[in-house]
């Protein structure tokens, strides 16, 4: 398959998935989306790839879903596929995250471990895309959280309660603050994090010895790993919420404010709205 946003390449076992719209700081698109799920699953049926890696190119990891398309900046929008054009019907049934949760449950579902390179920022969509993947290893001073919370849907994906304490959880998604690579590390939400400047080398440092190992070994432990976590409800829990983005994205009150703002006066002026207060308090974002 030719590509045309993202980068795909086999090296030393090791399939590396570039998101590659870094004017848009690889904000994932529809189309960016189906073909991340394609490369993922050439790489799980090739023989000579072990690992999969995902990176961003450019100055960031992936800023989120593209807001042109989701948030109302263009009149005839790209929609992920399945996707019904009635907007009530969207609102009622939560196609969006429904179809969200599809794409990144491939990584789950992988029978090869996948494993996320961040730097720059990890924001909504990209921080899910993120915590989906196996292991992460990201740049102490990258910038990851879901401000979304504030102002539009709960998340598409709810990773939080899985990947670190209540505490913490509650912190992040009821503010939408973000954090650092490295305080993420100091959560548990990553693996580990690097200096910016040492992140490649460290992480093909971890990896080239990764994917030296027998394919059926790594599927064996992933999945052992897997049914663990799905016995504690997993699979189920992310289904679970997809009624409550219904709830904050169209019938509660207010519901819609950022995409009206959006439409009207341009997403810059929305996410001031958004933002702006914690900007104001020191926050990350």
């Amino acid at each position: 398959m030719d590509y045309e946003n993202i980068l795909y390449d086999v090296a030393d076992r090791i399939a590396t998935i570039t998101l590659n719209r870094p004017e848009k700081r690889n904000a994932l698109s529809p189309a960016l989306r189906r073909e991340v799920i394609h490369a993922l699953k050439a790489a799980e049926a090739d023989d000579d790839v072990t690992v999969v890696l995902i990176q961003g190119a450019g100055k960031a990891f992936c800023a989120g879903y593209d807001m042109n398309s989701y948030a109302g900046g263009e009149e005839r929008p790209e929609r992920p596929d399945g996707w019904n054009a009635s907007p009530l019907f969207e609102s009622w049934t939560g196609q969006f995250p429904r179809s969200c949760l599809r794409d990144w449950l491939t990584i789950w579902d992988l029978l090869k471990p996948v494993v996320a390179k961040v730097h720059g920022y990890a924001l909504a969509g990209g921080s899910e895309l993120m915590s989906m993947c196996d292991i992460v290893f990201a740049a102490e001073d990258c910038v990851m959280g879901y401000p979304p919370t504030r102002a539009q849907s709960t998340p598409d994906v709810e990773y939080f309660p899985w990947k670190m304490s209540m505490a913490q959880a509650k912190y992040l998604q009821l503010t939408g603050n973000s954090i650092t690579g490295k305080r993420a590390e100091e959560l548990g939400w990553i693996a580990r994090s690097f200096p910016a400047e040492e992140l490649d080398e460290q992480v093909m440092r971890e990896l080239r010895p990764m994917a030296q190992l027998h394919p059926a070994m790594l599927a064996a432990n992933k999945l052992s790993l897997n049914q663990s976590y799905e016995a504690m409800g997993f699979r189920a829990a992310l289904q679970s919420v997809v009624p409550w983005y219904a709830i904050a994205r169209s019938f509660r009150p207010g519901a819609g404010e950022f995409q009206t703002k959006a439409a009207r006066d341009g997403l810059k002026a929305a996410l001031e709205w958004r933002d702006g207060p914690f900007k104001e308090e020191g926050f990350v974002l």
